[in-house]
């Protein structure tokens, strides 16, 4: 077992991954470094940046210094975990390597890998059906071949998913991967889809993938780690990324925000407090030599990064994930996109989400999309097929929210307690963001720790007259001061003071 869940919100998990190394706090960014020259040492990633885990390349180590290359942490000056790619992706880029599957996994053994990456065939972003379907089934080949290649029980192996944008074949690989013997599975190609910020898609993948994924296998997204995207993509559930970003922004003096990315020429303030950014103006770098201009930038942007995955692993640990993904949506249009596209996985989310064992935290309704959060939608389905109303009370009074909270501390409330004191009368709320709300629920968490933006456009209504149809009452009144909520079979009134004369009226 490599993989333990200590916690969970929406469908990501903080975890630790177990290497021979020691163990890695997951959801864990790996920066990218380059065996032959990196920008940054790699011994910073960890002393001063907090990086317990990084990724290079075996397949330049073996181009450039041969079978003869020492142990990979010796080599890049990194005494962490250190995860090495196969060099699929010089596949996908330039056509072809100079190796073979069989090569390039007992390299990564001899060199000390902690975690190894098989020599997949990348789909990319925008391949063919056909041409798909034919890295799916390469891909599963030549990891079926591997588990007779290796010999180093105590090295960690990843099984890339492929398929691109089809996500029939995601789901094929994943199943099929799922069932080999690997520790982590990289989802693949989805550099090409982030670089024209089709995230919507990237949402779609990562769902088909985890759904098709045994649940102890930390899920890896390959190239992704722009800060803006981070929050979103673990709230899906991914557990690992990596990313060259820092450096590769820096070289085009590009200086990454969770709001976006910035050219440094178009900027007048440094919008971050990081020791880069407290140290120097935006006129002191610009004023640099190009190469300790690149330096600085890119210390700044593992900074900004490393400061976001701090700030996923803290709101997904108090259950605050999914106020996070709302905030970072902003950031950009197509963001904003695949955030609304949640709603889409909303019974994926609530599935995933614990109902205990979290702790309890008031949660922010923002507008109607906020309504897929699992929180209200566990309510709302739980209302309709769990609940029962109390025996004997036959008479359903629904009364709008009040303001106070709980609703039963509610002047609103204890009139109406007063006025229906008859055994037979049960009293709900309506309104939004929960539909229906029983009085002898409304103390109950989240019903009562909420806030919540007014006429975010939930169709109250019509979960009234679910919950309505649901108890067979025996009589229905909807008390409504403007009497614009007209259900059939129930009576509308402006206030809970005609409710008697109507009961009045209707006797023998």
């Amino acid at each position: 077992m490599s993989f333990e869940i200590t916690e969970r919100d929406l469908a990501g998990r903080a975890g630790v991954l177990l290497t021979r190394r020691g163990e890695v706090e997951t959801p864990c960014l790996m920066p990218v470094i380059n065996p032959v020259k990196n920008l940054i040492p790699a011994r910073e990633l960890k002393d001063n940046f907090g990086f317990k885990m990084i990724i290079t390349n075996s397949y330049l180590i073996l181009k450039h210094f041969g079978h003869e290359a020492p142990d990979v942490h010796q080599l890049v000056g990194y005494d962490g975990a250190i995860m090495t790619d196969s060099g699929a992706y010089q596949l996908l880029i330039y056509g072809g390597v100079e190796t073979d599957p069989h090569e390039i996994v007992k390299f990564q053994e001899r060199i000390g890998s902690d975690i190894g990456v098989i020599l997949d065939t990348p789909t990319g972003g925008f391949a063919s059906r056909t041409d798909a379907e034919k890295t799916v089934e390469e891909t599963i080949r030549r990891a079926r071949l591997s588990l007779e290649w290796r010999e180093d029980p105590t090295m960690l192996w990843a099984g890339p998913i492929q398929g691109g944008r089809y996500l029939d074949l995601i789901r094929r690989s994943a199943r099929t991967m799922g069932r080999l013997d690997f520790q982590t599975h990289p989802l693949g190609s989805p550099v090409q889809i982030m670089e024209g910020y089709d995230y919507s898609t990237l949402v779609d993948m990562i769902v088909a993938a985890k759904l098709s994924l045994p649940p102890d296998r930390p899920l890896h997204l390959f190239g992704a780690g722009h800060p803006m995207m981070l929050a979103l993509a673990v709230a899906l559930g991914c557990d690992l990324f990596d990313s060259a970003a820092y450096a590769l922004f820096a070289k085009d003096d590009r200086y990454l925000t969770v709001r976006g990315t910035f050219r440094l020429d178009r900027l007048t303030e440094l919008p971050c407090n990081c020791p880069v950014c407290s140290r120097y103006s935006q006129k002191d770098l610009l004023e640099m030599p190009k190469k300790e201009r690149e330096e600085n930038l890119a210390r700044h942007n593992l900074y900004v990064t490393a400061s976001e995955m701090r700030a996923i692993r803290q709101a997904l640990k108090e259950g605050g994930l999914w106020e996070l993904v709302e905030a970072r949506s902003r950031a950009h249009p197509k963001l904003y996109e695949a955030y609304k596209r949640l709603g889409k996985y909303a019974k994926y989310l609530e599935e995933n989400d614990p109902v205990i064992g979290k702790e309890v935290k008031g949660i922010f309704i923002y507008d109607k999309h906020s309504l897929a959060r699992p929180e209200v939608m566990r309510h709302r389905k739980r209302v309709i097929e769990n609940y029962s109303r109390p025996p004997g009370k036959e008479i359903g009074v629904f009364i709008p929210n009040p303001p106070e909270r709980p609703y039963i501390k509610s002047k609103e409330y204890k009139y109406a307690a007063e006025i229906l004191s008859g055994q037979e009368f049960h009293i709900c709320f309506y309104g939004e963001p929960f539909g229906v709300v029983p009085s002898e629920l409304s103390e109950t968490f989240p019903l009562s720790q909420y806030e919540c933006s007014e006429g975010i456009g939930m169709n109250v209504a019509k979960e009234l007259k679910k919950f309505i149809s649901a108890n067979a009452y025996r009589k229905v009144f909807i008390i409504d001061p403007r009497s614009t909520m007209v259900i059939e079979g129930a009576k509308t009134l402006r206030s809970i003071d005609e409710i008697r004369g109507q009961l009045d009226e209707d006797s023998p």
